[in-house]
């Protein structure tokens, strides 16, 4: 597990190769991705580490509907009385985050890419294999600000999965790229700026793509779904990932 603050207002919580992100600024907290299960109490520690408490979160974006991003996002939602956001086109994977249909065999794969199963394996032991969807969501309206702290403007950036959407934080130079962009991949093991594994994503052809998208933010700081936070712009990221291509 770690908690760390990766720019101003943005916190981090990693655990089990998951990242969840809490964006803060004078009117609360809103979190970015609901990761795993056991991921929740962690949360809780880093709210207090930053002198808030479960009441200043305002709101939960989920930048799509796996698994690994909904893990607590239902007991957010009941708990806490707080909106939960996600792209219309990801609502039905929300609810059910397990029914999805990848290029190729997300079960098979890793058997060719082992370097791949100690990452799952910390997943699974997280909770991986036990989420419950959540249905009860909001609209995301992309390219103009939510109405949540931080104020993150989502992008449209499909391919991962139909909704998938990043979030831009103008006045920070951040994009949290969610799974459009990550700098460790599950599904292979392999570390650095790429999109993540045809066994996870519907359409890679689309998810390169899609990575124009992040280009325009011409943000600094990249903060991906897996993986370590990438200072050196998002134009390098994309270049790399360009570079390795679909997998």
């Amino acid at each position: 597990m770690k908690i760390g603050m990766v720019t101003d207002g943005v916190h981090v919580v990693s655990h089990a190769h998951v990242n969840v992100y809490l964006v803060e600024d004078d009117d609360g907290v809103t979190l970015v991705d609901a990761g795993l299960p056991s991921m929740w109490p962690m949360v809780l520690r880093a709210l207090e580490q930053c002198g808030r408490t479960p009441k200043d979160v305002r709101a939960l974006v989920l930048t799509h509907g796996h698994f690994d991003h909904v893990g607590f996002a239902d007991r957010v939602r009941r708990e806490l009385r707080v909106p939960v956001f996600v792209h219309t086109r990801d609502e039905r994977l929300a609810a059910h985050p397990y029914r999805y249909t990848p290029q190729r065999n997300r079960f098979l794969y890793p058997l060719t890419h082992p370097r791949s199963l100690p990452v799952l394996a910390r997943m699974s032991l997280a909770g991986a294999l036990n989420v419950r969807g959540v249905e009860r969501v909001e609209p995301m309206t992309t390219g103009t600000a939510l109405p949540v702290p931080g104020r993150p403007v989502p992008i449209h950036t499909p391919g991962h999965t139909d909704g998938h959407c990043s979030l831009h934080l103008p006045d920070r130079g951040t994009v949290i790229s969610g799974d459009a962009l990550v700098t460790l991949d599950p599904y292979t093991g392999r570390s650095g700026p790429q999109i993540v594994a045809s066994a996870a994503t519907k359409d890679t052809h689309q998810a390169l793509a899609s990575l124009d998208a992040l280009v325009a933010t011409d943000a600094t700081l990249v903060l991906p779904g897996h993986g370590l936070p990438w200072a050196r712009g998002i134009s390098a990221a994309v270049s790399r990932a360009v570079d390795v291509g679909e997998h």
